[in-house]
Parts: structure tokens; C-alpha cells; sequence
């Protein structure tokens, strides 16, 4: 999927939901417990391939070593957000100069 700054994704089988930050040119696929996520709102939830594992806090950002991709958690969800198969972590906060 080709993504934009500004959209967003919705998963299929949570109620995970994410905003682009920071998008490659490349398409990459992103997936929510094993399943692609989509900018349409689902009604129906779809089982998930993957198991549960670690899901995404609301308000937190998130990354991928080796990619420059960077997706907001506007909804948190309890199963796994993956980006071209590697499961993505919580960015770290940079931190402050020292006031000597």
C-alpha cells in the first residue's frame, strides 16, 4: 500500500487505529495481528492470523528499525502492528539538553 502523511488505518480485527507521521515511497504492507489494515472503518471484525502479542498504546508513536515509516496510535488495540513483517516498536523520547 502506498502511504500518505495524514492517513488513516483502521484494523480489520481490533479497535487499532493509526495515523501516518512519516511515509516512505516505497508501498509497504502494514497489518494489525496478521491482517492488512485499510483506511475503512470495518463492521464486521475478521479473526486474527497472529496471536494477540504486544498491541499499540493510544498516543504513542511507533517505528520501524530500517524504515522510514512513523504511525500514531489514535486507537489502541491488544494485537501486534506489524510493517513489512517486523513488528513495530514505541519510539523513544529524545532527551532534553543539559541546563548546567
Amino acid at each position: 500500500m502506498k502511504l500518505r502523511v495524514g492517513q488513516t488505518l483502521r484494523s480489520a480485527v481490533d479497535a487499532t487505529a493509526l495515523v501516518v507521521v512519516r511515509a516512505p515511497d516505497d508501498d509497504l504492507a502494514i497489518a494489525c495481528g496478521g491482517v492488512d489494515m485499510g483506511e475503512e472503518q470495518v463492521a464486521e471484525r475478521s479473526p486474527a492470523i497472529a496471536g494477540a502479542g504486544s498491541g499499540v498504546l493510544l498516543g504513542k508513536r511507533y517505528t520501524v528499525d530500517g524504515i522510514d515509516v512513523e504511525l500514531l496510535c489514535v486507537a489502541g488495540g491488544d494485537h501486534a502492528v506489524s510493517v513489512g513483517g517486523t513488528e513495530v516498536v514505541q519510539k523513544s523520547a529524545k532527551p532534553l539538553p543539559a541546563s548546567d
